[in-house]
């Protein structure tokens, strides 16, 4: 089973090429969605959250307060490196199992969609890297109408995280999203076919 790690930046149209996969019946492994089965009520990640951080991330039926959680970790490195050091472990467990899930399944292709699979240095858990590209100017614009961010707002978010230019460099395949979805889709297909998976 070939693992193939899907990445792009803030708004380049990642969560929409997972999205496309998923309707064509490819598993794809979210690692967002993980990051959040991870924490919830139950879990082991989530009592230990519960126990490092204190009862007062909590809401009163148990669940995780992200507000609370988020308000203390966000200004503070070293607490935010614990929380990581809680939840990444987790998440990659949650993966390996899902991974195996579908490799018992008979699966060719196993989708991994990683935010930030370079900057989390997980490139090591794929045998193929794919980009979803958009140009810096293509991805500020579309961030500030998704997110009603001013100019300013968008790119300290862009720049918070590597460049889109870099993970293109370092893709096996890049997909550009520069245009409508409609391309998008026609791109994504002509690559599934080339691959011999459609």
């Amino acid at each position: 089973m070939k693992r193939i790690g899907i990445t792009g930046g803030i708004a380049t149209g990642k969560s929409t090429v997972s999205r496309m996969l998923v309707e064509k019946g490819f598993p794809v492994i979210d690692a967002d969605v993980v990051a959040r089965q991870v924490v919830e009520k139950g879990e082991p990640a989530m009592q230990c959250v519960a126990d490092t951080f204190g009862e007062g991330v909590l809401h009163p039926d148990g669940t995780l307060n992200r507000e609370a959680l988020g308000s203390i970790v966000f200004h503070d490195k070293e607490k935010r490196n614990q929380l990581n050091a809680i939840v990444h472990p987790a998440v990659r467990k949650r993966m390996a199992q899902l991974e195996e899930t579908h490799r018992k399944a008979g699966e060719p292709v196993v989708f991994l969609d990683i935010p930030l699979l370079f900057e989390s240095k997980l490139t090591h858990r794929v045998e193929e890297i794919l980009v979803v590209y958009v140009d810096e100017a293509t991805q500020r614009e579309r961030l500030k109408t998704r997110n009603s961010l001013t100019d300013k707002e968008a790119m300290a978010r862009i720049r918070s995280q590597m460049s889109i230019e870099e993970k293109k460099e370092q893709a096996d395949v890049v997909l550009d999203n520069c245009g409508t979805k409609a391309a998008l889709q026609k791109a994504l297909e002509a690559w599934l076919q080339q691959q011999g998976w459609m």
